[in-house]
């Protein structure tokens, strides 16, 4: 099966950053033409390593963590700080302009799969921030001399990733609720069938979210995510484990069929139908991020639900007795279960 337009590995990219307080590796609208709205990142901090302090000017950001042990410091505007922990299973999300760091405060590798809500996130560090003032500046900033300042090493360039020295300084209440955080696979899923589960981190049940959205999916051999389309609402997202097949139909009518594997990142435009199932014997897990709070979805049963009779025959150019028995859809399922063997594309 040929690559595809839709799809790039986070595993194999070149990355931003790559060495010993671990990587960076990013699917952004410079090397990824079709992304509109989003790009991705997958970040993977070892023991002590820190994502030096640091906002983005123009996108909004929503992080899920899959391993590790994490500290987020955060700061909205001039007097509202946050600082919480974050371990695999939970989210942050940090709207644009927000001073914010991770930090590696465990034992082992913590790799997170972060999303922007813009194709081309621009970004200003702490460090770079700090270089492009004179000592005397950052004097007069904090009230103490000039010479204070001479000693530290300032240019407008960002590390990316940064060392810690000595142990990691987490507050009791880094462990406190915060609107920052979201705990989405201990949150009861709304969908959840013996086919295939699925949580969701929306504004529906996390209020802080304001132009991001995302569902943790996870399906076994003997379910799928049915053929739907999202109105008004792109979707990005990233296999965690498992391999799939998705089906993409674009405007001009062609399909473009394609294998997903663990650390790919994928591209749906607006509106465009697309469907996804297992391959093989394991399930999947996938993280699907949408550029919008509250994404909406249409999905196949619910669409000839909604249609008579008489019209879908006309559509497929049949007689009514010919067309399928179609079951009457109220609620959009999101998962079916797969009834039959997994077929070739054609």
């Amino acid at each position: 099966m040929t690559a595809s337009r839709h799809v790039r590995s986070l595993i194999t990219t070149p990355p931003s950053y790559e060495g010993s307080l671990g990587s960076v590796r990013g699917a952004d609208g410079e090397d990824f033409p079709i992304l509109k709205g989003m790009s991705m990142r997958r970040l993977v901090l070892a023991p002590g390593a820190i994502r030096e302090p640091h906002w983005h000017a123009n996108a909004d950001e929503l992080a899920c963590c899959l391993s590790g042990d994490l500290l987020v410091s955060v700061l909205d505007t001039g007097d509202v700080f946050g600082a919480f922990t974050i371990s695999a299973g939970e989210m942050f999300y940090i709207t644009v302009g927000s001073l914010h760091t991770i930090e590696n405060v465990g034992d082992v590798d913590a790799e997170l799969i972060i999303v922007f809500s813009h194709e081309r996130p621009e970004e200003f560090s702490l460090h770079g921030a700090f270089g492009a003032m004179t000592d005397a500046v950052l004097g007069n900033t904090f009230t103490l001399p000039s010479s204070d300042f001479a000693a530290l090493k300032r240019d407008t360039s960002s590390a990316l990733l940064v060392h810690r020295n000595g142990p990691a300084k987490v507050p009791a209440s880094a462990a406190f609720p915060d609107p920052h955080k979201f705990g989405i696979a201990s949150e009861t899923p709304p969908i959840d069938h013996p086919y295939g589960t699925a949580h969701a981190a929306r504004s529906q049940f996390w209020p802080a979210l304001k132009n991001l959205a995302m569902y943790s999916i996870l399906i076994p051999e003997n379910g799928m995510r049915e053929p739907h389309w999202h109105p008004n609402t792109a979707e990005m997202g990233y296999v965690h484990k498992g391999r799939a097949r998705m089906s993409i139909l674009d405007p001009d009518g062609s399909v473009d069929t394609y294998e997903l594997q663990a650390g790919d990142a994928y591209f749906i435009p607006r509106s465009y139908p697309h469907q996804i199932e297992v391959i093989g014997d394991e399930e999947i897990h996938f993280l699907v991020f949408f550029d919008q709070p509250m994404p909406a979805d249409i999905g196949y049963r619910t669409s000839t639900s909604s249609i008579s009779r008489e019209v879908l025959a006309a559509t497929f150019g049949v007689t009514t007795g010919s067309l399928p028995t179609l079951p009457s859809t109220v609620d959009d399922p999101l998962i079916v279960e797969r009834v039959n063997p997994l077929d070739r594309p054609s």
